[in-house]
């Protein structure tokens, strides 16, 4: 069942990945401007931030019924995986607007993936085993972000559409997959917790800090890592060196669900926001490529502590029947996240000299921030409970 789930996130990641390569040409082939690719990024990154929390929301609704849920994964999931495999054979039409339009309707229902699955998982895994279960979820998208500097480079050229019929109908076959495991696994007790009279209430400071670990990753890796390896190293060199972030994220993630199952999720995010934090900090100051290789192998592991833990403290606060909405509280403020970044570089900040500083310093200042605010509830609810 986690194995299912790894493999739909994985698939998940890996179509945006099949996406982002060929959209520039497709978006030609439909008619759409070059200058016109920027704004279908942010355009989805919008739908995904509403569905993602939106959805999450109402999986929560019908959380008891998980067949009635699992069926409706797969259903939006078919919708989904035919959208994406129609963009390549109807881009050359030469219709903005269905091409716009099935692009709309795959983004709005690929969030089906997102919360909904956790949703169920958290009905069907004790809860011990939820941070490993989260692991195995991350795991999913960072493999996929692992192998994405090698799948650009091997697909630049090549038909778009095997590689979307592919990801489309693997992923459609990994979902029916899931949700038959989960059906198939008896589902355990869950006691919903009430909440501790002078307990801090930690959903909204949870989603904050989930903002800026969102926003602090983005700059990190989306603006400020390649600019950072090209001080030391060749453009062509990137193609091995991109992959250094996702390796330390991958090798840490399952072992980070360890502590959390020890210390809790907000407690594991704290720490992982911190060592991300600082070795961003020291991404930003590195004098050499071998110090700026094992920074960024550090702020990998960091990331993939967060996301992990993330995940798991989602679950975990959300046990009164709110997993959906934090979750999709989750994932929808790390597309906000994405979209900032979008529109930062429509705006062509990154390439100002006066941003630059605040730019290489933001990640570090902005996943220390988060923890200290995560450290800081952690301790309030562990002393809440001790004095219960």
């Amino acid at each position: 069942m986690a194995a299912a789930a790894l493999a739909v996130q994985f698939l998940l990641a890996l179509g945006w990945t099949v996406y982002v390569i060929y959209l520039p040409a497709l978006a030609a082939q439909a008619g759409l401007a070059k200058a016109a690719v920027p704004w279908l990024l942010l355009a989805d990154q919008a739908i995904f931030a509403v569905m993602d929390w939106r959805l999450g929301t109402m999986a929560d609704r019908v959380a008891a019924f998980s067949g009635r849920l699992g069926n409706a994964m797969v259903l939006g999931t078919l919708v989904s995986c035919i959208a994406f495999l129609l963009l390549p054979f109807a881009a050359p039409a030469g219709s903005p607007v269905l091409f716009i339009a099935l692009t709309a309707a795959w983004s709005a229902t690929s969030s089906v993936l997102r919360a909904p699955p956790l949703v169920l998982l958290s009905r069907h895994v004790p809860g011990p085993s939820q941070p490993w279960t989260a692991g195995l979820y991350m795991l999913g998208l960072g493999l996929a972000g692992a192998v994405a500097p090698f799948l650009t480079a091997t697909l630049k050229n090549a038909d778009p559409r095997l590689p979307f019929a592919l990801a489309s109908v693997t992923l459609a076959v990994a979902t029916v997959v899931l949700t038959r495991a989960i059906a198939a696994n008896p589902s355990p007790p869950v006691t919903p917790r009430e909440p501790l009279a002078g307990a801090p209430r930690p959903a909204a400071p949870f989603l904050l800090a989930v903002l800026l670990l969102g926003l602090g990753f983005q700059v990190h890796f989306a603006l400020n890592s390649a600019p950072g390896y090209l001080r030391f190293a060749k453009p062509a060199d990137l193609e091995r060196l991109m992959p250094v972030f996702w390796i330390g994220f991958n090798l840490l993630v399952l072992p980070a669900s360890l502590f959390a199952r020890r210390a809790g999720g907000l407690a594991a995010m704290a720490v992982g926001a911190a060592v991300g934090g600082l070795a961003a900090a020291l991404v930003a100051s590195a004098g050499s490529l071998p110090v700026l290789v094992a920074a960024q192998f550090a702020a990998g592991a960091g990331w993939g502590c967060v996301m992990m833990s993330a995940v798991a403290a989602a679950l975990s606060l959300g046990r009164t029947g709110r997993e959906g909405f934090l979750a999709g509280g989750l994932f929808g403020l790390l597309a906000v996240a994405t979209f900032t970044r979008i529109a930062l570089v429509i705006a062509q900040v990154p390439k100002e000299a006066a941003w630059q500083p605040f730019l290489a310093w933001a990640p570090g200042a902005m996943w220390l921030t988060a923890g200290l605010l995560l450290a800081a509830v952690a301790g309030a609810t562990r002393a809440a409970r001790a004095t219960a």
